[in-house]
C-alpha cells in the first residue's frame, strides 16, 4: 500500500450554500490566451482564500473545471480518460443540446457579495484570454426547492459515500483526486406548469410536491423524473452530487434551474440524460420536458486542487500545439 496521500479534490464535496454563481467562458484564439488561462490556473485557490478570509462563516468556494476541446490547446497530452465533448440526446424541441463551453467556474457562499467579489476577481485575472457565454446567479429557494416547487438533490450521496461516486480513483491514476461535471441551464413554462392540478405535478416528478416522500412504486409512472434517473447496476443504485440552482428574472418572465452534477465518469450523467430526452425505453421520456427546456450544455473536467494549481507550469508540445485547434470555442 502506497503512503503516498490521496489528492486533494476541489470544492466538489462543499455543502450546499444560499447563493451561487455559474460562468461559462470559451478560450479566445492565440497562444498569449492559452498563457494567461495556464498562469491564472495557480492563482484560483489563493484569491479564494483571499476573499473568503473576510467572512469565513460564508463557506466561500469555487471549482474550476475545462472542457475537451480547450484541455487539448491548453495542456496537451495526457488527458483525463473520459473527457469529451458534451454528447447531445433527443431531437426537435426535446434536446439535450451541445452549446460553446471551455472553462467552467461553479462558485458558492452564503452571500452573494462573496460570490460577486471572487468572480469579479477570477474574471479580471483572464482579462481578454475568455469570452464570458454564460452567468448565471443562483439562489435557495425556501427549503431547497426548485422554481417548480418541488424539493432539489434529494437524492445526493453523503460523506464516504459522496467521495466514492464523485471522485476518480485508480481507474485514471494521473487525474486521480479529478472529477467530471456536467451543466445544464433549463427555462421552465412555469404558466403551463402551474396550470396543472398537484396531483399532476407529482406524477411527473415521483414524489409528493408538499412532503417531498416519494410515490409507491406502484403509483409512480415509469416516465417520472424520478424513475427515469435512478440508475442501478448489479443492483446498486449508481448516485451523482447535484448541486442545481433556480435562477430568474421574473420581469422578463424568465424562470430556470441550472443543473449542475458532479460525478466520476460522465457516463451515469448522460444515461441519466439519455433516459429523459430519448426516454426508457425510446419514447417514455420525462414529461417535464414539456415544460422545461434545456438550452446550453457542457461536460468538463474537474483537476484536483494539486493538479490545478501545477497546470500553470504545463503545456503541449510542440506537435500538439500545432495540430491544436486556434480557439477552442466550440462546445465543450
Amino acid at each position: 500500500m502506497s503512503d503516498t496521500p490521496a489528492p486533494l479534490s476541489q470544492a466538489v464535496h462543499n455543502p450546499t450554500t444560499r447563493h451561487a454563481i455559474f460562468i461559462v467562458a470559451t478560450l479566445n484564439a492565440g497562444a498569449g490566451a492559452a498563457e494567461t488561462v495556464r498562469g491564472w490556473c495557480e492563482d484560483v485557490a489563493a484569491l479564494v482564500r483571499t476573499v473568503g478570509t473576510r467572512s469565513p462563516q460564508e463557506n466561500l468556494s469555487c471549482v474550476c473545471a475545462f472542457g475537451s476541446r480547450a484541455w487539448d490547446t491548453l495542456f496537451g497530452s495526457p488527458r483525463p480518460a473520459a473527457l469529451h465533448p458534451f454528447r447531445e440526446f433527443g431531437s426537435g424541441e426535446r434536446t439535450a443540446a451541445a452549446t460553446p463551453g471551455d472553462l467552467l467556474l461553479h462558485i458558492r457562499a452564503d452571500s452573494m457579495d462573496l460570490c460577486f467579489e471572487l468572480a469579479t476577481l477570477l474574471r479580471n485575472r483572464l482579462g481578454d484570454a475568455v469570452t464570458v457565454v454564460d452567468e448565471v446567479q443562483g439562489f435557495r429557494y425556501f427549503d431547497r426547492r426548485a422554481i417548480i416547487g418541488f424539493v432539489d438533490g434529494t437524492e445526493n450521496p453523503e460523506g464516504r459515500e459522496a467521495v466514492d461516486f464523485t471522485v476518480i480513483g485508480d481507474e485514471d491514476a494521473e487525474f486521480a483526486g479529478g472529477s467530471y461535471v456536467l451543466v445544464q441551464k433549463y427555462l421552465h413554462d412555469m404558466t403551463a406548469w402551474n396550470s396543472l392540478t398537484v396531483e399532476s405535478q407529482e406524477g411527473i416528478i415521483g414524489r409528493h410536491k408538499l412532503s417531498n416522500v416519494e410515490l409507491d412504486d406502484d403509483i409512480k409512472p415509469s416516465s417520472s423524473h424520478s424513475a427515469l434517473t435512478t440508475l442501478e447496476e448489479n443492483g446498486q443504485e449508481v448516485k451523482i452530487l447535484r448541486d442545481n440552482m433556480p435562477f430568474g428574472r421574473p420581469g422578463a418572465g424568465e424562470f430556470g434551474t441550472y443543473f449542475i452534477g458532479y460525478a466520476r465518469s460522465p457516463a451515469p450523467i448522460e444515461q441519466m440524460l439519455e433516459n429523459m430526452f430519448v426516454g426508457r425505453p425510446p419514447g417514455n421520456y420525462d414529461r417535464l420536458l414539456d415544460y422545461s427546456r434545456a438550452i446550453t450544455g457542457g461536460l468538463f473536467f474537474v483537476p484536483s486542487a494539486d493538479l490545478l494549481e501545477s497546470l500553470a507550469s504545463r503545456a503541449p508540445s510542440a506537435g500538439e500545439a500545432a495540430v491544436a485547434p486556434a480557439s477552442a470555442g466550440s462546445a465543450a
